[in-house]
Protein backbone atom coordinates (compact mmCIF):
# COMPACT_ATOMS: atom_id res chain seq x y z
CA UNK A 1 0.00 0.00 0.00
CA UNK A 2 1.79 3.26 -1.64
CA UNK A 3 0.43 5.50 1.51
CA UNK A 4 0.08 3.21 4.05
CA UNK A 5 2.59 5.22 6.70
CA UNK A 6 0.90 8.60 5.56
CA UNK A 7 -2.99 7.17 6.55
CA UNK A 8 -1.67 5.57 9.69
CA UNK A 9 0.13 8.87 10.66
CA UNK A 10 -2.87 10.74 9.58
CA UNK A 11 -4.88 8.78 11.82
CA UNK A 12 -2.75 8.79 15.26
CA UNK A 13 -2.69 12.69 14.94
CA UNK A 14 -6.70 12.20 14.82
CA UNK A 15 -6.79 14.09 11.49
CA UNK A 16 -7.67 11.49 9.13
CA UNK A 17 -11.31 12.57 7.10
CA UNK A 18 -14.13 10.78 5.49
CA UNK A 19 -17.05 10.92 3.33
CA UNK A 20 -20.50 10.51 5.32
CA UNK A 21 -23.35 10.08 2.98
CA UNK A 22 -26.47 13.73 3.72
CA UNK A 23 -28.23 12.24 6.26
CA UNK A 24 -31.49 14.07 5.42
CA UNK A 25 -33.33 13.58 8.98
CA UNK A 26 -30.51 15.35 10.70
CA UNK A 27 -30.70 19.33 11.51
CA UNK A 28 -28.19 20.67 9.70
CA UNK A 29 -25.88 22.94 10.99
CA UNK A 30 -22.87 22.27 8.90
CA UNK A 31 -23.33 23.15 5.30
CA UNK A 32 -22.85 26.62 3.97
CA UNK A 33 -26.32 26.68 2.44
CA UNK A 34 -26.79 29.89 4.54
CA UNK A 35 -30.10 30.57 3.29
CA UNK A 36 -31.47 27.48 2.96
CA UNK A 37 -31.68 28.54 -1.15
CA UNK A 38 -31.05 24.52 -1.48
CA UNK A 39 -34.11 23.41 0.00
CA UNK A 40 -36.54 26.15 -1.96
CA UNK A 41 -38.22 23.36 -4.23
CA UNK A 42 -40.21 26.59 -6.15
CA UNK A 43 -36.47 27.59 -7.56
CA UNK A 44 -35.80 24.16 -8.48
CA UNK A 45 -38.76 23.82 -10.49
CA UNK A 46 -38.65 27.06 -12.00
CA UNK A 47 -35.20 26.58 -13.21
CA UNK A 48 -36.23 23.32 -14.70
CA UNK A 49 -39.27 24.41 -16.29
CA UNK A 50 -37.21 27.46 -17.89
CA UNK A 51 -34.48 24.87 -19.44
CA UNK A 52 -37.42 22.21 -20.76
CA UNK A 53 -38.70 25.23 -22.95
CA UNK A 54 -34.90 25.08 -24.28
CA UNK A 55 -33.18 23.41 -27.17
CA UNK A 56 -30.24 21.80 -25.21
CA UNK A 57 -29.16 21.95 -21.37
CA UNK A 58 -26.24 21.02 -21.32
CA UNK A 59 -23.10 23.58 -21.75
CA UNK A 60 -21.37 21.57 -24.05
CA UNK A 61 -18.33 23.31 -24.27
CA UNK A 62 -15.48 25.52 -22.91
CA UNK A 63 -16.82 29.49 -22.44
CA UNK A 64 -14.77 30.11 -25.26
CA UNK A 65 -15.57 27.41 -28.07
CA UNK A 66 -18.95 27.26 -27.89
CA UNK A 67 -20.55 27.04 -24.39
CA UNK A 68 -21.40 30.49 -23.58
CA UNK A 69 -24.90 30.69 -23.80
CA UNK A 70 -27.12 33.64 -23.33
CA UNK A 71 -28.24 31.90 -19.96
CA UNK A 72 -24.59 32.49 -18.98
CA UNK A 73 -24.92 36.18 -19.73
CA UNK A 74 -27.90 36.89 -18.40
CA UNK A 75 -26.94 36.27 -15.25
CA UNK A 76 -23.66 37.73 -15.30
CA UNK A 77 -25.66 40.94 -16.49
CA UNK A 78 -27.66 40.38 -13.47
CA UNK A 79 -24.87 39.94 -10.82
CA UNK A 80 -23.24 42.84 -12.36
CA UNK A 81 -25.66 45.09 -11.94
CA UNK A 82 -26.67 44.35 -8.68
CA UNK A 83 -23.34 44.61 -7.18
CA UNK A 84 -22.22 47.96 -9.41
CA UNK A 85 -19.29 46.24 -11.27
CA UNK A 86 -19.02 46.19 -15.45
CA UNK A 87 -18.67 42.92 -15.72
CA UNK A 88 -19.07 39.61 -14.60
CA UNK A 89 -17.77 36.01 -15.70
CA UNK A 90 -19.02 32.38 -14.25
CA UNK A 91 -16.88 29.41 -13.70
CA UNK A 92 -16.83 25.95 -12.09
CA UNK A 93 -15.95 26.83 -8.49
CA UNK A 94 -14.39 28.65 -6.04
CA UNK A 95 -11.76 27.26 -5.90
CA UNK A 96 -11.08 27.29 -9.57
CA UNK A 97 -11.83 31.17 -9.44
CA UNK A 98 -9.40 31.81 -6.95
CA UNK A 99 -6.76 29.62 -8.77
CA UNK A 100 -8.03 31.87 -12.11
CA UNK A 101 -7.28 35.02 -10.77
CA UNK A 102 -4.62 34.51 -8.59
CA UNK A 103 -2.48 32.30 -11.52
CA UNK A 104 -3.04 35.22 -14.15
CA UNK A 105 -3.02 38.33 -12.57
CA UNK A 106 0.22 37.83 -10.44
CA UNK A 107 2.65 38.31 -13.05
CA UNK A 108 6.79 38.42 -13.03
CA UNK A 109 7.84 42.03 -11.20
CA UNK A 110 4.30 41.31 -9.14
CA UNK A 111 3.62 40.53 -5.42
CA UNK A 112 0.73 39.30 -4.23
CA UNK A 113 -0.30 40.51 -0.55
CA UNK A 114 -2.23 38.06 1.05
CA UNK A 115 -4.35 37.30 4.25
CA UNK A 116 -2.01 34.62 5.93
CA UNK A 117 -6.29 32.98 6.55
CA UNK A 118 -7.10 33.58 2.78
CA UNK A 119 -8.58 30.24 1.41
CA UNK A 120 -6.49 27.06 0.63
CA UNK A 121 -7.43 28.04 -3.31
CA UNK A 122 -5.82 30.92 -2.99
CA UNK A 123 -2.67 29.60 -1.10
CA UNK A 124 -2.25 26.78 -3.79
CA UNK A 125 -2.61 29.29 -6.37
CA UNK A 126 0.14 30.95 -4.95
CA UNK A 127 2.45 27.96 -5.18
CA UNK A 128 2.41 28.31 -9.01
CA UNK A 129 5.23 29.12 -10.88
CA UNK A 130 7.59 31.93 -9.10
CA UNK A 131 5.48 33.61 -7.99
CA UNK A 132 6.09 36.56 -5.36
CA UNK A 133 3.76 36.16 -2.27
CA UNK A 134 3.67 38.56 1.07
CA UNK A 135 1.65 36.81 3.45
CA UNK A 136 0.55 39.63 6.06
CA UNK A 137 -1.23 38.83 9.44
CA UNK A 138 -4.95 38.43 9.65
CA UNK A 139 -6.48 41.17 9.35
CA UNK A 140 -3.60 43.49 10.45
CA UNK A 141 -4.28 46.55 8.48
CA UNK A 142 -1.05 48.14 9.56
CA UNK A 143 1.06 45.56 8.66
CA UNK A 144 -0.22 45.22 5.01
CA UNK A 145 0.32 49.02 4.77
CA UNK A 146 4.11 48.49 5.90
CA UNK A 147 4.67 45.80 3.53
CA UNK A 148 2.95 47.68 0.69
CA UNK A 149 5.34 50.73 1.77
CA UNK A 150 8.49 48.70 1.82
CA UNK A 151 7.37 47.07 -2.12
CA UNK A 152 8.89 47.58 -5.22
CA UNK A 153 6.87 45.30 -7.21
CA UNK A 154 5.23 46.69 -10.36
CA UNK A 155 1.63 45.50 -9.87
CA UNK A 156 0.45 44.99 -5.70
CA UNK A 157 -2.22 42.58 -5.56
CA UNK A 158 -3.94 42.40 -2.70
CA UNK A 159 -5.87 39.12 -1.89
CA UNK A 160 -8.91 38.98 1.32
CA UNK A 161 -11.89 37.39 2.23
CA UNK A 162 -14.79 39.19 2.68
CA UNK A 163 -15.62 36.70 5.73
CA UNK A 164 -13.81 34.21 6.56
CA UNK A 165 -14.30 30.32 6.43
CA UNK A 166 -13.10 29.28 9.61
CA UNK A 167 -12.92 32.48 12.09
CA UNK A 168 -16.49 33.81 10.43
CA UNK A 169 -14.72 37.04 10.86
CA UNK A 170 -15.37 40.29 8.42
CA UNK A 171 -12.70 41.75 6.44
CA UNK A 172 -11.55 45.46 7.93
CA UNK A 173 -12.58 47.72 5.74
CA UNK A 174 -9.76 49.99 5.91
CA UNK A 175 -8.29 47.42 3.52
CA UNK A 176 -10.84 49.32 1.05
CA UNK A 177 -8.47 52.87 1.76
CA UNK A 178 -5.11 51.31 2.23
CA UNK A 179 -5.89 49.97 -1.31
CA UNK A 180 -6.40 53.50 -2.56
CA UNK A 181 -2.82 54.99 -1.14
CA UNK A 182 -0.94 52.61 -3.44
CA UNK A 183 -0.49 52.74 -7.27
CA UNK A 184 -1.10 49.96 -9.76
CA UNK A 185 -2.63 47.67 -6.93
CA UNK A 186 -5.55 45.20 -7.52
CA UNK A 187 -8.27 44.45 -4.72
CA UNK A 188 -9.48 41.03 -4.83
CA UNK A 189 -12.36 39.99 -2.02
CA UNK A 190 -13.31 36.51 -1.77
CA UNK A 191 -17.20 36.91 -1.08
CA UNK A 192 -17.50 33.56 -0.71
CA UNK A 193 -19.01 33.36 2.61
CA UNK A 194 -20.60 37.17 2.57
CA UNK A 195 -22.63 37.65 -0.53
CA UNK A 196 -26.24 36.38 0.29
CA UNK A 197 -25.44 37.32 4.23
CA UNK A 198 -24.35 40.78 4.81
CA UNK A 199 -25.25 44.65 2.93
CA UNK A 200 -28.42 46.28 3.27
CA UNK A 201 -28.74 44.10 -0.18
CA UNK A 202 -27.53 40.93 0.90
CA UNK A 203 -24.61 41.62 -1.86
CA UNK A 204 -21.70 41.27 0.74
CA UNK A 205 -18.83 43.20 2.31
CA UNK A 206 -18.74 45.58 -0.77
CA UNK A 207 -22.56 46.50 0.03
CA UNK A 208 -22.33 46.69 3.86
CA UNK A 209 -19.14 48.91 3.67
CA UNK A 210 -20.80 50.79 1.16
CA UNK A 211 -17.46 50.73 -0.90
CA UNK A 212 -17.94 52.76 -4.75
CA UNK A 213 -16.32 49.82 -7.19
CA UNK A 214 -12.96 51.36 -8.67
CA UNK A 215 -11.68 49.70 -11.34
CA UNK A 216 -9.43 47.94 -9.91
CA UNK A 217 -11.69 46.23 -7.46
CA UNK A 218 -12.13 42.09 -8.18
CA UNK A 219 -15.30 40.13 -6.38
CA UNK A 220 -15.46 36.77 -6.47
CA UNK A 221 -18.02 34.15 -5.08
CA UNK A 222 -19.59 30.79 -5.18
CA UNK A 223 -22.66 29.77 -6.07
CA UNK A 224 -22.89 26.87 -4.02
CA UNK A 225 -22.93 28.48 -0.88
CA UNK A 226 -25.98 31.73 0.63
CA UNK A 227 -27.28 30.98 -3.79
CA UNK A 228 -27.93 27.42 -3.15
CA UNK A 229 -26.38 26.36 -6.34
CA UNK A 230 -23.17 25.20 -7.79
CA UNK A 231 -20.42 27.37 -9.61
CA UNK A 232 -18.80 30.52 -8.81
CA UNK A 233 -18.19 34.13 -10.09
CA UNK A 234 -15.54 36.97 -10.70
CA UNK A 235 -16.59 40.50 -10.60
CA UNK A 236 -14.50 43.03 -12.22
CA UNK A 237 -14.03 45.66 -14.76
CA UNK A 238 -13.96 45.15 -18.60
CA UNK A 239 -10.39 45.72 -18.86
CA UNK A 240 -9.91 43.22 -16.14
CA UNK A 241 -12.55 40.72 -17.06
CA UNK A 242 -10.94 41.11 -21.05
CA UNK A 243 -7.30 39.98 -19.44
CA UNK A 244 -9.39 37.20 -17.70
CA UNK A 245 -10.68 35.45 -20.30
CA UNK A 246 -7.13 35.77 -22.12
CA UNK A 247 -4.84 34.26 -19.81
CA UNK A 248 -6.86 32.54 -17.01
CA UNK A 249 -6.44 29.15 -17.36
CA UNK A 250 -9.54 27.67 -15.24
CA UNK A 251 -11.77 29.58 -17.77
CA UNK A 252 -9.98 29.34 -20.94
CA UNK A 253 -9.59 25.31 -20.83
CA UNK A 254 -12.73 24.11 -18.19
CA UNK A 255 -16.14 23.20 -19.73
CA UNK A 256 -18.68 26.38 -18.85
CA UNK A 257 -20.30 26.33 -15.84
CA UNK A 258 -23.86 23.83 -16.64
CA UNK A 259 -27.05 25.52 -17.59
CA UNK A 260 -28.98 24.36 -14.82
CA UNK A 261 -27.04 26.02 -11.95
CA UNK A 262 -26.19 28.76 -13.72
CA UNK A 263 -30.38 29.39 -13.94
CA UNK A 264 -30.83 28.41 -10.77
CA UNK A 265 -28.55 30.94 -8.89
CA UNK A 266 -30.27 33.41 -11.46
CA UNK A 267 -33.56 32.45 -9.83
CA UNK A 268 -32.13 32.65 -6.42
CA UNK A 269 -30.24 35.79 -7.09
CA UNK A 270 -33.89 37.51 -8.04
CA UNK A 271 -35.88 35.37 -5.03
CA UNK A 272 -32.36 37.28 -2.28
CA UNK A 273 -33.06 40.66 -3.78
CA UNK A 274 -36.87 40.28 -3.96
CA UNK A 275 -36.81 39.19 -0.05
CA UNK A 276 -33.50 41.01 1.67
CA UNK A 277 -35.68 42.13 4.01
CA UNK A 278 -37.51 39.36 5.22
CA UNK A 279 -33.75 37.46 4.78
CA UNK A 280 -32.18 40.23 6.85
CA UNK A 281 -34.82 40.16 9.54
CA UNK A 282 -33.74 36.16 9.52
CA UNK A 283 -30.56 36.60 9.47
CA UNK A 284 -30.75 38.96 12.91
CA UNK A 285 -32.64 36.40 14.46
CA UNK A 286 -29.96 33.99 14.39
CA UNK A 287 -27.23 35.88 15.24
CA UNK A 288 -29.10 37.29 18.37
CA UNK A 289 -29.89 33.40 19.14
CA UNK A 290 -26.09 32.56 19.14
CA UNK A 291 -25.32 35.40 21.07
CA UNK A 292 -27.48 34.84 23.60
CA UNK A 293 -26.75 31.52 24.33
CA UNK A 294 -22.82 30.79 23.27
CA UNK A 295 -21.99 34.33 24.21
CA UNK A 296 -20.81 34.23 20.71
CA UNK A 297 -21.30 37.75 18.54
CA UNK A 298 -21.08 37.17 14.75
CA UNK A 299 -20.76 39.45 11.71
CA UNK A 300 -22.39 36.25 9.43
CA UNK A 301 -23.59 33.08 10.12
CA UNK A 302 -20.60 31.11 10.95
CA UNK A 303 -20.12 30.13 14.58
CA UNK A 304 -16.64 29.16 15.63
CA UNK A 305 -16.31 27.79 18.72
CA UNK A 306 -12.70 26.75 19.91
CA UNK A 307 -12.28 23.16 21.64
CA UNK A 308 -8.82 22.81 21.07
CA UNK A 309 -8.38 18.92 21.27
CA UNK A 310 -9.11 16.65 17.99
CA UNK A 311 -10.13 14.02 20.06
CA UNK A 312 -12.55 16.24 21.96
CA UNK A 313 -14.11 18.40 18.93
CA UNK A 314 -14.86 14.91 16.77
CA UNK A 315 -16.95 13.37 20.56
CA UNK A 316 -18.52 16.37 19.85
CA UNK A 317 -20.11 15.77 16.89
CA UNK A 318 -20.30 12.26 17.14
CA UNK A 319 -22.72 12.88 20.60
CA UNK A 320 -24.78 15.48 18.28
CA UNK A 321 -25.51 13.01 15.69
CA UNK A 322 -27.36 11.42 17.84
CA UNK A 323 -28.90 13.95 18.85
CA UNK A 324 -29.96 14.56 15.81
CA UNK A 325 -27.29 17.20 14.96
CA UNK A 326 -25.18 18.22 12.07
CA UNK A 327 -22.19 20.09 12.72
CA UNK A 328 -18.83 21.11 11.74
CA UNK A 329 -15.85 19.35 13.22
CA UNK A 330 -12.72 20.89 11.80
CA UNK A 331 -9.24 20.13 12.47
CA UNK A 332 -5.89 21.30 11.92
CA UNK A 333 -4.81 21.85 8.76
CA UNK A 334 -7.98 23.51 7.71
CA UNK A 335 -7.59 25.53 11.44
CA UNK A 336 -4.67 26.09 13.80
CA UNK A 337 -6.20 24.48 16.79
CA UNK A 338 -9.62 21.82 16.77
CA UNK A 339 -12.78 23.94 16.52
CA UNK A 340 -16.84 23.10 16.28
CA UNK A 341 -18.03 25.21 13.26
CA UNK A 342 -21.36 25.90 13.68
CA UNK A 343 -23.83 27.44 10.63
CA UNK A 344 -26.87 29.18 12.06
CA UNK A 345 -28.92 28.33 8.70
CA UNK A 346 -31.95 29.98 7.46
CA UNK A 347 -32.95 26.43 6.51
CA UNK A 348 -33.59 25.11 9.82
CA UNK A 349 -35.90 26.89 12.56
CA UNK A 350 -34.58 29.82 15.20
CA UNK A 351 -35.99 26.90 17.73
CA UNK A 352 -33.50 24.19 16.36
CA UNK A 353 -30.77 26.84 16.69
CA UNK A 354 -30.87 27.41 20.11
CA UNK A 355 -31.63 23.59 21.24
CA UNK A 356 -28.46 23.27 19.55
CA UNK A 357 -26.55 25.71 21.01
CA UNK A 358 -27.91 24.73 24.57
CA UNK A 359 -26.40 21.00 23.63
CA UNK A 360 -22.78 23.01 22.91
CA UNK A 361 -23.62 24.27 26.10
CA UNK A 362 -23.71 21.07 28.09
CA UNK A 363 -20.55 19.99 26.91
CA UNK A 364 -19.22 22.62 28.36
CA UNK A 365 -17.47 24.82 25.29
CA UNK A 366 -19.66 28.07 25.71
Amino acid sequence: MLYEKELKALKRAKRFRTRRVVDEQLKDFASNDYLGLAHQQGLHKQSCEYLNTQSIHASKASMLVNGYHQIHKDFEDALSQANGFEEGIVLGSGFNANIALIESLVRKGDTLFIDELYHASGVLASQIGEMDVVFFPHNDMESLREKLQASKAKRKIIAVEGIYSMDGDLCDKAVFAIDKEFENTLLIVDEAHSSGVVGKNLMGVFDLYNIKIEPNHIKMGTLGKAYGSFGAYILASSHIVEYLLNRAKPIIYATSLSLYDTKLAHNALEYILKNKEYLIKEIATRRAIVAEELGIKVEGLIVPIAVGDNDKVMQIQKNLLHKGYGVGAIRQPTVASAIIRLIARLGESPQDLRRVCKALVDYGIK
